[in-house]
């Protein structure tokens, strides 16, 4: 059979290339094409964009770059017109997805939803689009099943795909690690800015404050590898501040604390058991709006699982060099770290298990095989 699959993010890259490759365990003759990034590439799609092409960040971004989002639209109908396959699977990336999902529902193309939106958290609305344009929707987080059940809509809860991944990597000897990266033996703190280059822009000033005042720690950044080394250039000036690039689960083995943009990188993190404190600093207009319009309690999935802090979340006017100190000196004290484990093991206990990549491709396979 034939998957268009589309991903806009580096963490959609990630689960998509796990979902192919589960795919083609039910599907032998399995072809895919889609949007995506070089982890679904390396798998076996034919890549027709880059993911690094599509990301905005923010309200006011994505209206500057309006005219380019909607090319991008029409594009990816064109080609999937032409491709013409059996299915249609999106990953996140609601924005641009939901507008691909309407179209195809008209033209009668099966749509699969592979991570929810995150509609509970802002435009709940769109629950009437997705009803009505999606065939099978697949959700990730233990509260998203009760949440689509008081909107009558039936969904798949297949564990959260941060588990696979997890289970898949092969881990990494630390003295291989330190000689490849060109990193001393001191204890190491990481500093996860983003995928984006507004946000390691934004972030990344920020958390290198923190380098003077914890002279006995190297701080090591998690370089994005869809992001052109030379954005990272104006902040590596200091002898003890290094960066690695596509190595993020053997920099978090090393680490003993982290610093952590708002997203997915906060969820990595809890589950790789790394103290961590999160971050989050934006466009000032954006923010605003965004704080009108999104309402949750927190913007860490740690915190949203778990429904309380159990990681400080230092948000637009609180991240600043004080706070941000405070708060990392804590995660690094004996009984910061316990409180931080305790946490994170109950949260490994909410997130269903592994195997989230094979319980959709089967389902997936399942559903099309009926339909033919």
């Amino acid at each position: 059979m034939k998957y268009y699959i589309i991903s806009g993010e580096a963490s959609g890259d990630l689960h998509g290339s796990n979902l192919i490759s589960a795919l083609k365990k039910e599907d032998r003759e399995a072809q895919f094409r889609g949007w995506g990034g070089d982890l679904m590439k390396t798998q076996g799609m034919s890549l027709v964009k880059h993911y690094r092409d599509l990301a905005f960040m923010g309200f006011i971004e994505v209206l500057f770059h309006l005219k380019t989002i909607l090319k991008n639209i029409a594009s990816c109908k064109a080609d999937i017109e032409a491709f013409k396959p059996d299915v249609l699977i999106l990953i996140d990336y609601p924005g641009f997805n939901l507008r691909i999902a309407a179209w195809a529902h008209k033209k009668g193309l099966p749509v699969h939803y592979y991570i929810s939106p995150q509609i509970w958290a802002w435009k709940e609305n769109r629950i009437k689009a997705i009803k009505r344009d999606v065939d099978e929707l697949y959700v990730i987080l233990p509260f998203e099943k009760q949440f689509y059940a008081r909107h009558n809509r039936s969904v798949h809860f297949v564990g959260h795909p941060l588990l696979d991944a997890l289970n898949k990597r092969a881990v990494t000897e630390p003295e291989d690690f330190i000689s490849r990266n060109e990193l001393n033996n001191m204890p190491i703190i990481a500093l996860l800015p983003g995928s984006r280059k507004q946000e390691i822009k934004a972030m990344l000033h920020v958390m290198l404050q923190m380098v003077d005042r914890f002279p006995k720690h190297q701080f090591v950044i998690a370089g994005a590898p869809s992001i052109d080394p030379s954005i990272y250039q104006p902040f590596m000036s200091n002898k003890r501040v290094g960066i690695c690039f596509g190595q993020t689960y053997d920099l978090m083995d090393m680490a003993q604390a982290a610093l952590v943009t708002s997203g997915t990188a906060t969820l990595e993190t809890a589950l790789l058991n790394v103290p961590q404190v999160v971050c989050y600093r934006g466009n000032w207009l954006s923010y605003q709006i965004a704080k009108r319009i999104v309402h949750l309690k927190y913007i860490s999935l740690v915190n949203l699982i778990l429904d309380r802090e159990a990681v400080k979340e230092l948000i637009q006017g609180a991240l600043n060099p004080e706070s941000l100190e405070k708060a990392l000196k804590h995660i690094l004290t004996p009984a910061g770290q316990e409180s931080v484990s305790k946490d994170y093991a109950a949260l490994w206990s909410l997130l269903g298990g592994p195997g989230a990549s094979e319980k959709t491709a089967q389902i997936i396979y399942k559903t099309l095989k009926k339909r033919t």
